[in-house]
């Protein structure tokens, strides 16, 4: 099993990277170079997080050979060890060979530094960029990251020929690159203390608020009303932008030089634009730069940036729409079935998708009415509850990490206590579900968090190449520092626990942060306590209440603008639930008029064809005959038409009794006031 684990987790997060990334991002129409960065992002920062238990036991189980090898408090190099214990070392399943895991965390960090302050940032200008050129792009991307790499390029030679000129400093490399390290986790840290803050009292509140449907329902109509006006404010926006693109492309004829511009941003515009603006494109016209004013190529740079990003809006604004209308008929449904006496879950519009048949088999209506109206409330609450003693746990051990007499911090005192007995899948377990429940409420802040319209992580393949960019950079900044405060919550690190025993693999690689101690003994140590104090404005919603005072409307019970736009959201949902039950009605009579009368109009079809094909063939006979044969037939057919007077009713025509049916209007003629009428009684038997 040497390595056999190692494997197992790398391939396996691979699949849960490539998994979330395929949920919020579109494989097919985003380009594969901001795929391709984005999930190495993501992959090497999950990886992190589950690679680091196994260094965590590998190094436990070290320090069992290290401390039975060696004599009562000897000296083994720079390490101090410890008594030999009676207990026999047993090596870990997951037991990593040495030298493997300094060389994967070398890796795995620096690819991720390098991702997050170079890569990543030129990326971002240069998907956001409206060039129509490589070249172009290229160049708009180096421009708005030289004042960003300039400034980190200032701070650093600064810093160089400060510690040139001091004689007190004699640094080295490996110095150096401690204090870039350094540097680069205090800004991490300094975020990641907002965001844990956050999501330590927002993740419980959510699964609580979770079993409430009143409360689920209420909020659903809330984002109606919301999403409703970004919506109009979408379509606006497009429109707006579609005239201008309108314009130019009318004003730049097929013989301009920038054609190939005006070309390239027509393919970005929807389908039904293409096609309205492909009409009056048929003409060819010689320009005349001295007599017409033409855009430049900076404007068609500015121009198709605006169109990126209004299609873009515009079709997650759409895909949202009808995610939270069929979320809102949902819980609609579930508030319903919950006085149902026959336990069995009725939906009130059949799902547009189909459904897995095994799914289908198990989760009965039966089995659904069960989950929605018993147990999912009462399992929201128990897992709530769970995720407040873990936020509880989390909050007293960061402000009580720093004390190693007595050992204060509880993650520390777990492994501890697994530490004596060498129980490396209950020391595995608890690092485990301690970093993850950190990663969890750091991850899901980063996802949930919108920065207006230019960061925002919206799912069903609707995140723009942006937002996914972004996502990367702060994931490679927040996971080193995440990991560091994890190993000082449960005393791994030697710079908390201040005992010069063997580090872990991932400490070795960071360096000794004593070489800058107003980091390591101060800011590292006292800034995580403002986690008690973020978790309080969290759950007293300070940050809700001032964003609903500069204007944001934000969900809040208490507020008269809430409940106002709760009624509008309930309104809009209410009007969709018609047009929608309208939709379904029609169809279903278009279903049975087909069923009941397909197969009769098929025949009828099938016989009317054959009789005309008698009749032509009948006629291509006669017309082979002499004329005068045909003396009799003709009385008879004479005759046929009189008698065919005879019987017919008199009608009285009147052009304003005309029915609208579309059916009795297709055989007319249309009118200029808008209505078919019929021929003429008179007109029809002309022949007679």
């Amino acid at each position: 099993m040497s390595g056999a684990a190692l494997g197992l987790e790398i391939v396996f997060v691979f699949f849960l990277a490539l998994f979330l990334l395929h949920r919020y991002g579109d494989f097919k129409k985003q380009h594969r170079l901001v795929i391709i960065a984005t999930l190495l992002a993501w992959y090497l920062c999950f990886l992190i997080v589950f690679i680091l238990p196994l260094d965590v036991s590998t190094t436990i189980y070290n320090r069992c050979k290290l401390a039975a090898n060696s004599s009562p408090a000897e000296s083994n190099g720079s390490y101090v060890t410890l008594a030999p214990s009676k207990q026999k070392c047993f090596k870990p399943w997951s037991y990593i060979p040495d030298g493997i895991m300094p060389i994967f965390w070398r890796v795995v960090y620096w690819t991720s530094q390098f991702l997050t302050w170079i890569l990543l940032p030129f990326m971002q200008s240069y998907a956001r960029s409206g060039g129509f050129s490589i070249t172009g792009k290229i160049k708009t991307a180096l421009i708005e990251n030289a004042i960003y790499y300039g400034t980190y390029l200032l701070i650093f030679g600064a810093f160089l020929i400060y510690v040139a000129v001091n004689p007190n400093f004699n640094l080295q490399w490996n110095q150096l690159q401690t204090i870039g390290i350094a540097a680069a986790n205090t800004w991490g840290l300094f975020l990641l203390v907002l965001l844990l803050g956050y999501g330590l009292v927002e993740i419980p509140r959510s699964h609580w608020n979770g079993a409430k449907r009143g409360y689920l329902l209420m909020k659903t109509y809330f984002k109606a009303a919301k999403l409703m006006t970004e919506k109009a404010d979408a379509e606006e926006n497009l429109e707006d932008i579609m005239e201008e693109v309108r314009k130019v492309s009318e004003s730049i004829k097929y013989n301009h030089p920038l054609r190939k511009c005006v070309d390239t941003i027509l393919k970005k515009c929807p389908t039904e634009y293409q096609e309205r603006m492909g009409r009056n494109m048929d003409d060819y016209e010689d320009f005349d730069e001295r007599q017409n004013s033409y855009p430049s190529e900076k404007s068609l740079v500015k121009l198709h940036k605006q169109v990126i990003y209004s299609v873009q809006r515009h079709r997650r604004t759409q895909v949202q729409w009808q995610i939270l209308l069929e979320q809102a008929f949902y819980l609609e449904d579930v508030a319903k079935n919950e006085t149902s006496a026959t336990r069995q879950f009725v939906h009130t519009f059949h799902s547009q998708e189909p459904e897995n048949k095994i799914i289908q088999y198990f989760y009965t209506p039966t089995v659904e009415w069960y989950w929605e109206c018993l147990l999912r409330p009462w399992f929201y609450r128990v897992l709530a509850v769970v995720l407040a003693m873990f936020s509880v746990i989390v909050v007293w051990s960061e402000c009580t990490f720093f004390s190693t007499q007595p050992v204060l911090s509880l993650f520390a005192v777990f492994i501890q206590l697994a530490e004596k007995t060498y129980n490396y899948i209950y020391i595995e377990m608890a690092c485990f579900l301690t970093i993850f429940f950190l990663s969890i409420c750091v991850y899901s802040t980063v996802f949930r968090i919108r920065v207006f319209n230019y960061y925002y992580l919206a799912s069903h393949h609707q995140t723009d190449a942006y937002s996914l960019l972004f996502s990367g950079m702060l994931f490679c900044r927040l996971t080193p520092p995440l990991c560091l405060n994890f190993l000082g919550l449960t005393h791994m690190d030697a710079t908390i626990s201040h005992k010069n025993t063997q580090p872990t693999a991932y400490t070795s690689i960071m360096g000794s942060m004593r070489v800058l101690s107003f980091i390591a003994d101060g800011f590292y140590i006292y800034y995580p306590m403002l986690v008690v104090i973020l978790c309080i404005a969290t759950y007293f919603s300070l940050g809700t209440r001032c964003l609903n005072l500069l204007g944001f409307q934000q969900f809040m019970g208490d507020s008269e603008m809430t409940s106002d736009l709760i009624d509008e959201g309930k309104e809009l949902i209410r009007r969709e639930k018609r047009k929608r039950q309208r939709q379904e009605e029609g169809e279903n009579r278009r279903r049975e008029w087909k069923e009941r009368y397909g197969n009769r109009d098929d025949s009828t079809r099938n016989r009317v064809a054959h009789t005309d094909q008698k009749e032509s063939s009948f006629s291509e006979m006669n017309t082979n005959r002499p004329l005068s044969k045909y003396t009799r037939s003709n009385g008879r057919t004479e005759r046929d038409r009189i008698e065919l007077l005879q019987d017919a009713e008199p009608l009285d025509f009147n052009a304003d009794s005309i029915n609208d049916d579309p059916l009795e209007l297709d055989s007319g003629r249309y009118q200029p006031g808008g209505r078919y009428l019929s021929m003429s009684r008179s007109k029809v038997f002309d022949d007679v």
